[in-house]
């Protein structure tokens, strides 16, 4: 994949940022993410009552001196999260270049966010109708930049079939942190199932769209062979020659935005962060701008 939105210069710009992530996640000890539980870090949180059986060690006597009450001191917990990435790589995401540039250093900057903040990811590649894991899970930055070395290298091909594949994905664990998929969504296949799958497993999950200006409004004209990307043969159904008129983009446009706020109507009725973009839209403001409005970064 030449000319890459990665860099040196790209990954020091994000070393500012962190995920923000629901505090209502358990994860795993060891991370930096404050949850709603309480723990043993050095941050004071709350008191409590004492109650028979509990370690006389975090009982607050200052303040058993003055109230002749015995309370404990309660501190933060911090979590390691698992951050998963669906990307989607099919023949639609990699037609066009710049696209799939761009799902892949989205893909890639959440990522980093995640593991300088000490939490795990893995990266799942969807293609052929499969949920590839080529990675594992990642910990630590060399490791990581092991895989954005190969990940910048992956084909684009066939179809993303998320409401079967994303189910059979290993490693997904239950309120253990945030799925990202990022996808066009243009697709025939039916991708809810497998979102509908994460939100069983009780995971976080944002949803983000990657579109060219083209394939949102487009300025065709005259008689035009139309391929489908993910079409297996020349002479599928799909192929088809037609004359564009103003009418048909006008239905066509129509169609996309229809579309945009069925995914988004789905989203918000099931708590899911849904945010749609087009390649135009500089990665830098996607990042330090939407997300950060869309409380996902801080």
């Amino acid at each position: 994949m030449n000319n890459s939105f990665l860099s040196d210069a790209f990954f020091s710009r994000l070393e500012t940022l962190a995920l923000h992530l629901q505090a209502n996640l358990s994860g795993y000890y060891g991370g930096k993410h404050q949850i709603k539980k309480y723990g043993q870090t050095m941050e004071f949180a709350d008191f409590r009552n004492y109650e028979l059986g509990d370690d006389i060690r975090r009982i607050d006597w200052n303040l058993y001196a003055r109230l002749k009450k015995y309370f404990l001191k309660l501190y933060t917990d911090e979590r390691q999260m698992h951050i998963q990435i669906f990307l989607d790589c099919s023949a639609s995401m990699g037609m066009i270049p710049e696209k799939a540039r761009y799902a892949v250093s989205l893909a890639a900057a959440l990522g980093f966010l995640a593991i300088r903040n000490m939490d795990k990811v893995s990266f799942h590649l969807l293609k052929e109708g499969k949920a590839e894991d080529p990675f594992g899970i990642i910990v630590g930055k060399n490791k990581f930049f092991g895989a954005i070395g190969q990940l910048e290298k992956i084909k684009f091909e066939g179809e993303a079939d998320f409401g079967t594949s994303i189910p059979k994905t290993q490693h997904t664990g239950t309120n253990d942190g945030l799925s990202i998929v990022i996808s066009d969504f243009l697709t025939e296949e039916d991708w809810k199932p497998g979102v509908n799958f994460l939100l069983y497993k009780r995971r976080q999950v944002l949803m983000i769209q990657v579109m060219t200006k083209e394939e949102r409004d487009p300025l065709y004209s005259g008689r035009l062979n139309l391929i489908d990307s993910e079409s297996p043969r020349a002479d599928d159904f799909r192929n088809i020659r037609v004359k564009i008129s103003r009418s048909m983009l006008e239905e066509y446009s129509k169609l996309v935005k229809e579309t945009i706020e069925g995914i988004s109507n789905f989203c918000a009725s099931r708590g899911i962060t849904f945010l749609s973009f087009d390649t135009e839209e500089p990665i830098e403001k996607v990042i330090f701008k939407e997300l950060l409005q869309a409380d996902l970064v801080n």
